[in-house]
């Protein structure tokens, strides 16, 4: 056996695949923590989709998902599309169709509007197409292309792969107009949410000051998502999880504290079609300081159905920290907390009802 030698030349560029993918597409970048305003985001030509579009991965995502803003002109579609990852379309504005199939399969089409929310199942064929001649239609979706891309290392299998999951998509008509099933839990296993902005939603006292929520399946995949709400003048308790939940503002107006266990605390002012991404085990906490309900849509891993790379979602989130969960309980809380958060609604003019939430 010949005998080692020893280099000092590094085996590969320090920049992962999904990375170096990106700077080959020539489509900008967002990073940082916080998006203020993902319908005022400017957009670059995006060959590949056909359109203008801007990528986006926030720290919170620890690279094993990402997002994507994406615009179609009015009266136009973009081009065809199919990947290897996994895909959640939430539409920022506009109204238009989707027509999706298998290779050599028949097309399936339905129509959607602002705050629609739906997936490509992995790996098949879909083009989007604006249903208006005169008004463009913005969507935001998040991925799983990072961790797929970094994993695979391979793009032209990543893009071109001919494998067909039937299990996922099997040309059904009815896919994506079925009514899907309600489980324990306010979760709602659906391939089609045709209002996240105004669905109706199931109270989650675990939570705190009077939130609710409905948790979708979408599409047989391992990412998945949420919707919460909670009324004028309370907030949420800190909790935290693991990386990658987008956490798109829909109506209301607030702000997320964020922190590292021990760390001083980061704060985010929100507003409809802002988006946090709360890093991995960072604390996080929302506050509804406006004067109307707040309501967001997270899209994140944690699918209650399927592994993926963390396990169950929200299996300790709302468990008690003292209990071994992952939640800070009101009367636990640093009183900077509630201080802040009284500051925040005298200044906008609305009055907190957290007071019957404490425990006396």
């Amino acid at each position: 056996m010949p005998e080692p030698k020893i280099s000092t030349q590094q085996i590969a560029e320090k920049k992962s695949s999904y990375r170096k993918w990106i700077d080959a597409e020539g489509v900008p970048l967002i990073e940082g923590f916080f998006l203020d305003d993902i319908a005022a985001a400017p957009l670059s030509p995006w060959d590949r989709v056909g359109g203008n579009a801007v990528r986006v991965c926030l720290e919170g995502t620890g690279e094993t998902n990402d997002a994507y803003i994406c615009e179609i002109p009015p009266g136009k579609s973009l081009k065809p599309q199919k990947h290897m990852f996994e895909e959640l379309v939430y539409i920022v504005s506009g109204r238009g169709a989707t027509t999706m199939w298998q290779d050599n399969g028949p097309k399936r089409t339905f129509e959607w509007q602002e705050g629609s929310l739906f997936s490509p199942p992995l790996n098949t064929n879909y083009q989007h197409f604006n249903g208006s001649g005169t008004q463009p239609a913005r969507y935001l979706a998040v991925t799983s292309a990072p961790i797929m891309i970094n994993l695979i290392h391979n793009i032209d299998f990543v893009f071109n792969c001919a494998y067909v999951f039937k299990d996922r998509f099997n040309s059904e008509d009815d896919y994506f107009s079925k009514e899907g099933t309600w489980y324990a839990g306010r979760v709602w296993e659906t391939n089609f949410v045709p209002d996240a902005k105004n669905l109706n939603l199931i109270e989650w006292k675990e939570r705190g000051a009077g939130g609710s929520q409905v948790r979708f399946q979408i599409a047989e995949n391992t990412m998945c998502g949420h919707v919460s709400q909670f009324p004028v003048g309370t907030y949420k308790k800190a909790h935290y999880h693991g990386p990658g939940a987008h956490v798109i503002i829909l109506s209301g107006q607030g702000y997320s504290l964020m922190w590292p266990k021990g760390q001083p605390i980061q704060r985010f002012d929100w507003k409809p079609g802002s988006m946090v991404v709360p890093p991995a085990d960072w604390f996080h906490q929302h506050f509804n300081s406006g004067p109307n309900p707040a309501r967001y849509l997270a899209l994140r891993w944690g699918s209650k159905k399927y592994y993926g790379i963390m396990g169950e979602g929200g299996g300790q989130t709302d468990v008690d920290v003292k209990l071994g969960g992952h939640q800070i309980e009101y009367e636990d809380e640093d009183p900077m907390v509630r201080r802040i958060f009284e500051e925040a609604c005298a200044k906008s003019g609305a009055k907190s009802q957290m007071e019957k939430y404490y425990k006396k």
